[in-house]
Formats: C-alpha cells, structure tokens, sequence
C-alpha cells in the first residue's frame, strides 16, 4: 500500500451544519423504511383478516359436554 496524505492523515472534520445535515438525513431514511415496513405489514394482515371474514361461517363450533 503506498503511503499518501489520505490514508496517512485524518479527514478533515465536518462542519457543525453539515454534521447535522447528515444526520438528519440518516434519521428522515431510517423514518422511510420503518413507515414502508409497518404499512407492508398493516397491508398484509388487512388482507388476511378480509380473507378471513369472506369465509363462509359455517363452521359450527362442537360443544364439549362434560360426561
């Protein structure tokens, strides 16, 4: 590896506004995803739950009778 003045020296530091920047733009995707994530989950158990109701309810429940 050859030795430069990148990989020798420290970055320079971000600024106070770009460090905020940048974490406020992490914060906005982490937001994203985890909104993306609950409305694919609430979509899927709607669907299950609809399925459910179109069912016929001709199930009869046994009656367990105590002997």
């Amino acid at each position: 590896m050859t030795k430069t003045k990148d990989n020798l020296f420290k970055p320079e530091k971000l600024s106070a506004q770009a460090k905020s920047e940048q974490t406020t733009s992490i914060a906005k995707d982490i937001l994203a995803n985890e909104a993306s994530a609950r409305q694919k989950k609430t979509d899927r158990l709607r669907a299950l739950r609809l399925a459910q109701e179109t069912e016929p309810a001709t199930k009869a429940k046994k009656k367990g009778g105590k002997a």
